[in-house]
């Protein structure tokens, strides 16, 4: 009977389980949609994750998942990946108190912008190499301390996403050092929480879950979460880490010379150290250094929201474009397997459908968009400036701008931004890369692909492997049970080939030119959006 290991990836657009076998070949896979939701009509900009969707979704994707096998006792070990700063508070029976704020939510700006005049920027980097963003972990717990202080009183822990699906699993309340590093609260140079930032923010060490590093054995399924998912009651539950940083592991992507760039919802490019570069002249540029999920590693990474802009754009206007189904050119195709499931439904079929559509559309507009350039800051910018009150724009427009055009364009600003993350974290850590590695949910997308080549004047390598994020974290399941000896023995037992995209000559020229025009977008627009901002 063969040995398998799961792992469970909790993203903002689907809540995933996959099992593979221990060569990293997948054998079965389920999902979920995970589901914004705007409880407050008084604050319809407010978004949460609802903790019984996320579990319970999740728990059906597991169950799904485990129906596929023959023996569910072939499942050795399983691990949680997933986003970063997302959390919320349980009382001392573990009952959660209030949903998860979301990171695409704003509410937590007043807490932030205090933050930054009584902490700063620099103490907050020098101890924990973190930028001080709206959406790091302390500022939502300072909100509930201000705004819910009779459920503050309740909270015995705030967890993160992925903690709390680990606690719902087993029954253990712990985090490893990549997840604590997204919280504002972690000293990186020690690997445990920071008091001198604990004292700055008003908070008890107590409200933290235990520290512990990624692989770590937690516990083991409890019959509760055995019968709602399928697990087999004693299935060792192991402890993993932040989404991007599991995908690293199957890729090769933790050692230095690898620029790893994952692109889904989010899109980060990160490069690997051996010692954290907590350096004075790198506050404020929007650079993170992380604990990573590979043991005394640590990795420093820049990112900002990539696939939501595409996601914005099919919700808003790409539903209606509905052309006869047809099956997309190899060069053109866009796999809807990334999106959230529709469990068969018509609505699903059509978003695929509209996805097809929209790609094709934006592969036959010849390169440049007809002048179209579009800045990616529907979110706000996080990397290689830190600005909450940037704004998206598109540039150009004219008559000659149809869908196919901002689609497009839509696509080539994304790559604008990885090149801009790639240059800026190679200049800043004095390092070029040595391969640059793409994973992540966009890598199905070859036209995505090819463009991300165009775009950066050099070879794009897309691992042929399904699933990185997933695989990663039942990796370090597996590596947490001893069925690997440590991420490089995994990685040579996975060891994927690559589909290399090399840079087409003449639209490099192009790109070049308008990356040149792109960079000074930000710059042009940033009084004007922080003005704009203020009528939000």
């Amino acid at each position: 009977m063969p040995d398998y290991l799961m792992g469970i990836d909790l993203g903002s657009t689907s809540l995933k389980s996959v099992v593979f076998d221990l060569e990293g070949r997948m054998v079965a896979r389920a999902s979920r949609p995970t589901v914004q939701f705007h409880p407050n009509p008084q604050h319809p900009e407010w978004t949460v994750w609802q903790p019984e969707q996320i579990w319970g979704d999740t728990a059906a994707a597991i169950r799904e998942t485990v129906s596929q096998l023959d023996d569910p006792r072939q499942i050795r070990a399983v691990a949680v990946t997933g986003m970063g700063m997302d959390g919320l508070p349980v009382d001392s029976s573990g009952q959660w108190l209030y949903p998860f704020i979301s990171w695409h939510d704003a509410r937590t700006l007043p807490q932030y912008e205090r933050w930054l005049g009584r902490v700063g920027l620099q103490k907050s980097f020098l101890i924990g190499g973190s930028p001080v963003w709206p959406i790091n972990s302390v500022f939502r717990i300072l909100w509930m301390a201000e705004n819910e202080p009779e459920i503050m009183q309740r909270t015995a822990k705030w967890l993160l996403i992925e903690d709390f699906v680990n606690f719902m699993l087993c029954g253990k309340m712990t985090t490893d050092y990549s997840m604590a590093s997204c919280t504002l609260l972690f000293d990186q140079r020690r690997r445990c929480w920071s008091d001198e930032l604990l004292a700055a923010a008003g908070l008890s060490r107590s409200l933290l879950c235990e520290l512990q590093p990624s692989g770590t054995f937690l516990g083991e399924i409890h019959g509760a979460a055995s019968r709602q998912t399928g697990l087999p009651e004693g299935t060792p539950v192991v402890l993993g880490g932040h989404d991007h940083l599991c995908g690293a592991i199957p890729v090769g992507a933790f050692e230095p010379g690898v620029f790893l760039d994952v692109t889904g919802t989010w899109e980060t490019v990160l490069a690997t150290t051996d010692e954290p570069a907590l350096d004075a002249k790198l506050v404020g540029t929007g650079l993170m250094v992380q604990a990573h999920v590979a043991r005394d590693k640590y990795t420093a990474w820049g990112g900002n929201p990539a696939g939501d802009m595409l996601e914005w754009f099919r919700a808003e206007f790409g539903e209606s474009f509905r052309p006869e189904r047809t099956v997309p050119e190899p060069s053109q195709g866009m796999d809807s397997s990334d999106l959230p499931s529709s469990n068969g439904s018509e609505a699903g079929d059509i978003r695929a459908v509209a996805w097809e559509a929209l790609i094709r559309s934006a592969a036959k507009t010849p390169p440049g968009a007809r002048g179209v350039l579009f800045l990616p800051h529907l979110c706000g910018a996080s990397f290689p400036v830190v600005d909450a009150t940037s704004r998206g724009a598109f540039l150009g427009l004219s008559r000659r701008a149809g869908r196919g055009e901002i689609v497009r364009a839509i696509i080539e600003g994304l790559c604008f931004q990885f090149r801009d993350f790639v240059e800026t974290l190679a200049a800043r850590l004095g390092r070029a890369p040595e391969r640059v590695i793409t994973v992540g949910g966009a890598t199905r997308n070859r036209f995505w692909m090819q463009t991300k080549a165009d775009v950066l004047g050099r070879a794009v390598e897309v691992p042929e492997i399904e699933e990185a994020t997933p695989l990663g974290a039942a990796i370090l399941a597996g590596i947490g049970v001893g069925l690997y000896a440590d991420e490089r023995n995994a990685y040579e037992r996975v060891c994927p080939q690559s589909h290399v995209y090399h840079p087409q000559s003449a639209n490099q020229q192009l790109y070049d030119r308008t990356f040149a025009i792109y960079r000074q977008l930000y710059p042009l627009l940033a009084d004007l959006n922080r003005k704009l901002a203020e009528n939000e």
